[in-house]
């Protein structure tokens, strides 16, 4: 068996597993017909914008791979890795590759924007307008596809790289890197 190694603290790992969740149950709650869900839907929507706003905080003051500094890169390095990715070479990385980083912000700005709209939409100064019931409901959407790409880019990469990613975000951890591996 390969050694192992930690990448993603308990922290890291709650917040993700957490953000999922209130998402999940926010789009569940806004999608179902009896007005009693209105209250669950409204508190998913809080516990998400607060599981982005503490996640935000630990990406500057957490562990290794929890640190943006880690794993947001710049458009050259994205590039390049889609190339590589589309030639069938792309390097492992041990936290998140430079697509998966930029996918990670991409769902933190969106669910943040879902709380905020979505908080507004309560208050009496913006009840009612149709606006934004429009975008909030379009920034759902968009949530929708992109959890369907992060979970494509989560099931290629651990098809490509022969390597659980499901599980590693459960554990924490992952096959130690190669010589030729990026962290």
């Amino acid at each position: 068996m390969a050694a192992r190694i930690r990448v993603w603290d308990g922290l890291v790992r709650a917040l993700h597993w957490g953000l999922a969740a209130a998402m999940a149950t926010a789009w569940i709650s806004g999608h179902w017909p009896p007005a009693d869900f209105d209250t669950v839907h409204h508190y998913a929507g809080y516990a998400g914008l607060a599981a982005v706003a503490s996640r935000l905080a630990w990406g500057f003051a957490g562990s290794r791979h929890a640190r943006l500094a880690q794993f947001v890169r710049g458009p050259h390095a994205v590039l390049g890795y889609a190339r590589a990715l589309r030639a069938g070479h792309a390097p492992r990385y041990i936290g998140h590759n430079p697509l998966g980083g930029w996918m990670a912000l991409l769902l933190w700005i969106t669910a943040a924007a879902l709380g905020l709209t979505g908080w507004l939409y309560t208050t009496e100064w913006l009840w009612g307008y149709a606006w934004l019931e429009q975008l909030h409901a379009a920034l759902a959407w968009l949530m929708l596809a992109l959890v369907v790409g992060h979970l494509g880019g989560v099931m290629t990469t651990s098809w490509r790289h022969r390597e659980n990613l499901v599980a590693a975000m459960f554990s924490g951890t992952k096959r130690a890197p190669a010589a030729d591996d990026l962290v």
